[in-house]
């Protein structure tokens, strides 16, 4: 999707036989993804008008006005819903949306490239930069403190790392 849009959760599937969904949401206040709607799919073309009815395990049951039945609700299951950027609120400096570190290139203290970020994941405690190594389809998981990860820079696409030990492979290693 666009820059001007931002994923704040997803259908995971269907919640009973009534058409409900289960909702999980990306957000840092989880029922505000009721907030944002009316929500889109990644390609913009469908809008849902997101109505939250209870907490539920790892998520919410919810309810889409054309949705009513299991079957229709089972068919938008893995479905990314994305809100407009300007609905947003807008972060402290020392904090971003994962969609704007996605695709940055990161770069140790010393200037050396070290790759770009291929994903955010968060199992739980600190979120984790997924960074694909530099002319290599290897990744490698760093972890997004300020520790590790000092300097983000949105407007040059920047990101100065200080990876433990430990977390890079090693220069002229090789197995076996």
């Amino acid at each position: 999707m666009s820059e001007s849009h931002i994923c704040v959760g997803v259908i995971s599937g269907s919640y009973g036989v009534h058409g409900e969904l289960r909702i999980k949401s990306f957000c840092a206040v989880p029922e505000d993804i009721e907030k944002y709607s009316p929500l889109t799919d990644e390609a913009g073309e469908r809008e849902y008008m997101l109505a939250i009815l209870r907490p539920i395990t790892n998520g919410f049951s919810a309810r889409l006005p054309e949705i009513s039945n299991k079957e229709d609700a089972d068919t938008l299951r893995g479905t990314k819903l994305f809100a407009r950027r300007e609905q947003m609120p807008s972060l402290p400096d020392d904090e971003f949306y994962h969609a704007d570190l996605i695709g940055l290139e990161v770069y140790d203290t010393g200037g050396v490239l070290l790759g770009r970020v291929k994903t955010v994941q968060n199992h739980g405690a600190d979120d984790l930069l997924e960074l694909q190594l530099a002319g290599t389809s290897t990744t490698t998981f760093l972890p997004f403190t300020k520790a590790s990860i000092p300097t983000v820079d949105l407007a040059t696409g920047r990101i100065v790392a200080d990876p433990p030990d430990g977390i890079l492979p090693e220069a002229g290693k090789t197995s076996g």
